[in-house]
């Protein structure tokens, strides 16, 4: 901090010693109460113990349950053994190692004895790191030197992989990816007594906290039905139907796998191509209409669309052998057929959103061998076609955990939404696991109402053959993109598919990388349309104009390096949709009279969002 002209103001800058007084926060005033109140957080500790146990000893768990767990273990395991197989190598290791705790721990008694603490090094400085925002991580040598032997040993782990010979680069993939989790969660910001936050909170509360958290963590446990339903926000405050997935429309078909939604018009004129979007199936398709704000599908009903929307069914086992071909045929090409019943129009405009955008892509390719051209523009949100890029998705899929995850599915006759949850949540675990075990199970806390929260844990479960197809096609073996997959009895390829298509990224994806979509953009056979979006997989998407944030970027046709293309690309403020709709319109600006849900030829079966995005 600058001084005064000519100095600096040396009893600022410098970082001042221990204060003793500061631990009065951590003494127990109350130590009766405090006992009383860890032995009550204790019993609610043994009720979702109790939870977890039930459904297994009642077989509602098969023991082949699919769990990323004995993979963590066999890869952590290989990286092991590198270190472990020349005794100079091993004991090089644990010296690099030791030495980083020793050097700690000198100036950390150093800082104890009330001498003046180090300004902090820029190298491997992680204050600016949300876990440990709290003051004490850096004013107080106890906490202070937990955080410092954190970090030395999660660097440590890094490199321990990094520097592994004889692997192979998916298992270093797996293995870089393991290892974050095991760091992220022998966090001390993730333990009741070392971290600042909790530790004075239990304190403060003589153990109160802990009692609430841990009978919330056993309601979590119940919830889930032996796997922790993790609350990100306040369940109670949404119901669907009310105040969210609310835009007007009717259901108008129906088959075993999705409803057909149409939502009524507010323009009195609409573009004479209807609309069909494609949600994913992996959570439910009000993402896309959370509320009157931030919902695509009221924006594009005020935009003059005639909207129509899937609402894919949650399987159960009934649904087993439902594959991929069920979900082109009973999803999307019904849905076409709907369309074309309702306004008589067999020309629409398609939107597919992840998964439900690569099943568009199939579809189409499968369309255009078969001369079916009733969809004559495609709009990829977010949607891989080709897998080479990934990302940490990959870590999952190989043959071997593949195989375990059949065997589990069949059991069942699907993967259960709590799996795919967990799944997800590991992509981003400093983001969407431990801040929620911290504020939820530690401090007792409840998370305030967020609507895309809600939406997150509103998982679905996934039919066991159509979920095997997608991983074996699309992320192990990359059929869809090298012109192997089969649809319907038919080899298809993406160059087939020469319609315009609209093509967008996001920028931080976690779930479908922008280089990877980038990549997959560049399969397609007509013009494409690449956008790149700021943020991530979901906020990059659902970006209303009128909130203005965020950016996109946009530049010439897809191929090449993506890295080129971004340092090329140009820059707009705000949300792609105004730019996404003068797109759409430059393929058909025609419009016609406003069409109302249910007076054609298909009456309404029941008022939007329906009945399946019930269950």
């Amino acid at each position: 901090m600058a001084g005064t002209e000519g100095g600096v103001n040396d009893e600022e800058e410098k970082p001042k010693g221990f204060d003793p007084k500061s631990a009065d926060a951590y003494i127990v005033r109350d130590p009766q109460a405090f006992a009383m109140n860890v032995a009550r957080a204790l019993e609610n500790l043994g009720k979702a113990a109790s939870e977890w146990l039930a459904p297994r000893e009642r077989g509602d768990i098969p023991q082949t349950s699919a769990s990323p767990m004995s993979d963590l273990v066999q890869t952590l395991s290989d990286v092991a053994e590198y270190w472990m197989a020349e005794p100079k190598r091993s004991v090089e290791a644990q010296t690099h190692l030791l030495s980083s705790y020793f050097d700690i721990w000198q100036k950390s008694v150093s800082q104890m004895s009330g001498e003046p603490k180090s300004a902090p090094e820029q190298p491997g400085n992680h204050r600016k790191d949300k876990r440990f925002a709290d003051e004490d991580w850096q004013a107080n040598p106890f906490f202070d030197f937990l955080q410092k032997v954190y970090f030395a040993t999660a660097s440590w782990g890094e490199k321990m992989v990094a520097e592994a010979d004889g692997l192979d680069e998916h298992t270093r993939q797996k293995a870089r990816f393991y290892m974050r989790q095991v760091t992220e969660a022998i966090s001390p910001a993730n333990f009741a007594f070392t971290n600042p936050q909790v530790f004075r909170e239990t304190v403060a509360t003589s153990g109160a906290n802990l009692v609430k958290g841990m009978a919330q963590l056993a309601e979590d446990m119940a919830a889930g039905n032996g796997n922790i339903k993790l609350r990100q926000t306040d369940y109670s405050k949404f119901v669907i139907g009310q105040n969210i997935a609310v835009t007007p429309g009717k259901v108008i078909a129906r088959s075993d796998l999705c409803e057909v939604i149409q939502y009524a018009p507010s323009t009195e004129k609409v573009l004479k191509r209807p609309l069909l979007i494609i949600p994913p199936w992996i959570n439910k398709f009000y993402i896309l209409d959370l509320n009157a704000r931030k919902s695509f599908v009221k924006w594009c009903v005020d935009q003059g669309h005639s909207v129509f929307m899937i609402s894919w069914v949650n399987p159960d086992k009934r649904h087993a052998e439902k594959g991929w071909d069920n979900y082109t045929s009973e999803g999307i090409d019904f849905a076409l057929d709907a369309i074309e019943q309702a306004t008589g129009e067999k020309q629409i405009n398609a939107v597919g959103y992840c998964i439900g955008g690569t099943l568009l892509a199939s579809t189409l390719a499968l369309h255009a061998q078969e001369k079916n051209k009733r969809i004559r523009s495609a709009t990829f949100l977010a949607a891989q076609t080709d897998f080479t890029h990934a990302g940490d998705l990959k870590v999952f899929i190989d043959e071997q955990q593949l195989a375990a995850l059949d065997a589990h599915m069949k059991a069942g006759g699907y993967l259960d939404g709590a799996i795919m949850a967990s799944v997800f949540n590991m992509l981003r675990a400093s983001d969407l696991i431990w801040p929620y075990v911290v504020d939820n199970y530690l401090r007792g806390a409840q998370p305030p109402p967020f609507d895309l929260l809600y939406w997150n844990s509103d998982s679905t479960r996934v039919a066991a053959a159509n979920h095997s197809f997608y991983l074996r096609n699309c992320y192990l073996e990359n059929n869809l993109a090298q012109g192997r997959m089969k649809v319907a009895g038919k080899v298809v390829d993406l160059k087939d598919i020469d319609i315009p298509v609209y093509d967008l990224a996001t920028r931080e994806d976690h779930i479908a990388p922008a280089k990877s979509v980038f990549t997959g953009a560049a399969c397609f056979g007509g013009p494409v349309e690449f956008v790149l979006s700021a943020s991530g997989h979901i906020a990059g998407v659902v970006n209303p104009p009128e909130m203005e944030k965020y950016q996109y970027w946009t530049g010439t046709s897809p191929g090449g390096d993506f890295d080129e293309w971004q340092a090329q690309a140009s820059a707009h403020k705000g949300s792609w949709w105004p730019h996404w709709q003068k797109w759409i319109k430059t393929q058909d600006k025609r419009k016609v009279a406003a069409r109302i849900p249910g007076d054609a030829a298909l009456p309404a079966l029941r008022d939007a969002p329906g009945t399946y995005v019930l269950e």
